[in-house]
């Protein structure tokens, strides 16, 4: 055979591999186990939760970034309650 066909077949081996492969998970059956945003949308309204877009300084934003993450808390529930205890007060 010829360097030039071994190339070839070469080739046509890495690519009958690479066809055999499955699917990375973010493309697979993994990526259907996240709900797209329509489905999100669906099940925040069932929840009660309305969208609630503010502009905020950023230096404030960092303070309860950190805050929820030394309460092992999500960003959405810590403003849930600072909104609580800012407006019961």
């Amino acid at each position: 055979m010829k360097k030039t066909d071994l190339y070839k077949n070469q080739g046509l081996k890495i690519a009958g591999q690479m066809k055999q492969a499955g699917a990375p998970g973010r493309f697979g059956g993994e990526a259907s186990a996240l709900p797209d945003r329509r489905e999100q949308r669906k099940l925040d309204q069932a929840q009660g939760l309305v969208p609630f877009a503010v502009k905020l300084n950023s230096e404030l934003v960092q303070q309860i970034q950190t805050l929820a993450q030394t309460r092992e808390m999500g960003l959405n529930e810590m403003v849930a309650e600072l909104l609580k205890k800012g407006l019961a007060a």
